[in-house]
């Protein structure tokens, strides 16, 4: 019986080994068999404490045991000590997103530093992240966040949008100097094809409401059904329901940024460039309106259907483009494929920018990423801010982690900093920042 236990633990520890060998390497191209991989490696990453914990426990049982003269045993202290290490790494890894986010947001201009902010908003910054926040990984909505469910926007049934704002937000309106509350609109992911609104940024949606923000998830019209531009144009057509009814729930149709993770921060890039763009074929219905925004936080987006730096050599991307969301292929409609792509509708008058992405994505490849950080550095007249998270994961920020909380925290110091130069305007004008990369 000992002999079948010592020949089981060692089975458990080579288990443990490769879990934690998983979360320290980059899935690596191998088409589409990257998909199970994001699925296996994605929790392995940000629950790294959770693993770790395990490995640390069964370590001590290990050597608690009566069977130090078996091979096996020693094998399994081996393994699973090997196990404990790497996994320290990746947890080590998560919460050293503190310092990346710092540094991104040091290589911000002067306008957008934590001494410009207003001082009222400037008060409601995290500058640590408690264990409390994310010890309980899974509890996504807070006693002092209100949510308000299902408010149509359009006519089809998928032209539904929550709002998230502050339990007592008039006392939030009060605190912000009587001025209503800046306002988040949130686009989720899931390939153009899946998703809803209800699943994704909770994390950052809660902890904004909770710091006097209005935060608006939408859903929009779902591929293969829909075919581009029809997302986008059910973006517009969201957001045009913020400027124009957002101000009775609280919220400031003047000021709204815009964020979204995979399709959605695809979906959110293109809301951003496209501002007042081609009319005709993306605000129908509502040509005169204006349709800019304030400032873009897209989250491991795809920024470029046709990848023209060939950043995915082994995926077909466009075979998946031509067949489940654009109607036709690009070469019978290449005005559309550029449309399509945010990084060819990159100009000057882009609004700031802060771009996440994790360098072990393996949907949304971070060299896509890096390429349109690269085009709006050297076009954009505003700030263009890029956090990029070694050993992250494609929706890493699905519930609480340690690096999901640092990326919260870089990112309210960005929103909150675009926001103070919103209500105080400079009264000089402010230098050119084209020139400016902050990779």
């Amino acid at each position: 019986m000992l002999h079948e236990l010592n020949h089981a633990s060692v089975y458990l520890s080579l288990a443990l080994l490769g879990v934690a060998l998983l979360g320290r390497l980059r899935c690596p191209d191998i088409g589409w068999l990257t998909i199970p991989c994001f699925f296996l490696q994605a929790p392995v990453i940000e629950l790294a404490w959770v693993v770790f914990a395990i490995d640390v426990i069964y370590l001590g049982w290990l050597l608690d045991a009566d069977s130090s003269g078996q091979l096996a045993h020693w094998l399994s202290l081996l393994f699973t000590a090997a196990a404990a290490a790497a996994q320290y790494r990746t947890l080590a890894a998560g919460c050293n997103a503190q310092q990346e986010a710092r540094n991104a947001l040091q290589r911000a201009p002067q306008e957008l530093q934590t001494q410009a902010l207003d001082d009222t908003r400037a008060k409601l910054l995290r500058t640590h992240v408690p264990a409390s926040a994310w010890l309980r990984p899974f509890r996504l909505q807070s006693p002092a966040v209100e949510i308000i469910k299902n408010l149509a926007y359009g006519e089809h049934e998928r032209q539904q949008l929550d709002i998230y704002r502050p339990r007592d937000w008039q006392q939030a309106i009060r605190n912000n100097g009587n001025r209503p509350l800046p306002v988040l609109l949130q686009i989720h992911g899931g390939g153009w094809m899946v998703g809803g609104k209800e699943q994704q940024a909770r994390p950052l949606m809660d902890f904004l409401a909770q710091r006097g923000w209005l935060c608006v998830a939408i859903n929009y019209r779902l591929s293969p059904a829909a075919r581009f531009p029809d997302h986008l144009l059910d973006v517009k057509r969201a957001l045009h329901w913020i400027k124009t009814g957002i101000r009775d729930f609280g919220g400031d149709p003047q000021f709204v940024a815009t964020t979204g993770g995979s399709a959605g921060g695809h979906l959110c890039s293109l809301l951003a460039l496209t501002a007042n763009r081609s009319r005709q074929l993306l605000q129908p219905g509502f040509e005169t309106a204006d349709s800019s925004v304030q400032a873009c936080v897209p989250f491991y987006g795809v920024y470029d259907f046709l990848d023209r730096h060939n950043s995915r050599p082994k995926i077909d991307s466009t075979k998946f483009y031509r067949d489940y969301v654009m109607p036709e292929g690009p070469e019978s409609a290449p005005e559309l494929w550029q449309l399509a792509s945010p990084i060819a509708q990159v100009d000057a008058t882009a609004p700031p920018f802060m771009v996440v992405h994790g360098s072990f994505d393996s949907l949304s490849y971070v060299e896509d990423a890096r390429h349109f950080v690269q085009a709006l550095g050297s076009t954009s007249t505003q700030p263009v801010l890029y956090l990029e998270l070694a050993g992250a994961q494609h929706a890493f920020e699905l519930f609480h982690s340690p690096r999901t909380e640092h990326t919260i925290n870089a990112v309210q110091q960005f929103l909150e900093a675009v926001y103070s130069r919103h209500i105080h305007p400079p009264t000089a004008p402010q230098p050119e920042h084209g020139d400016r990369q902050t990779r």
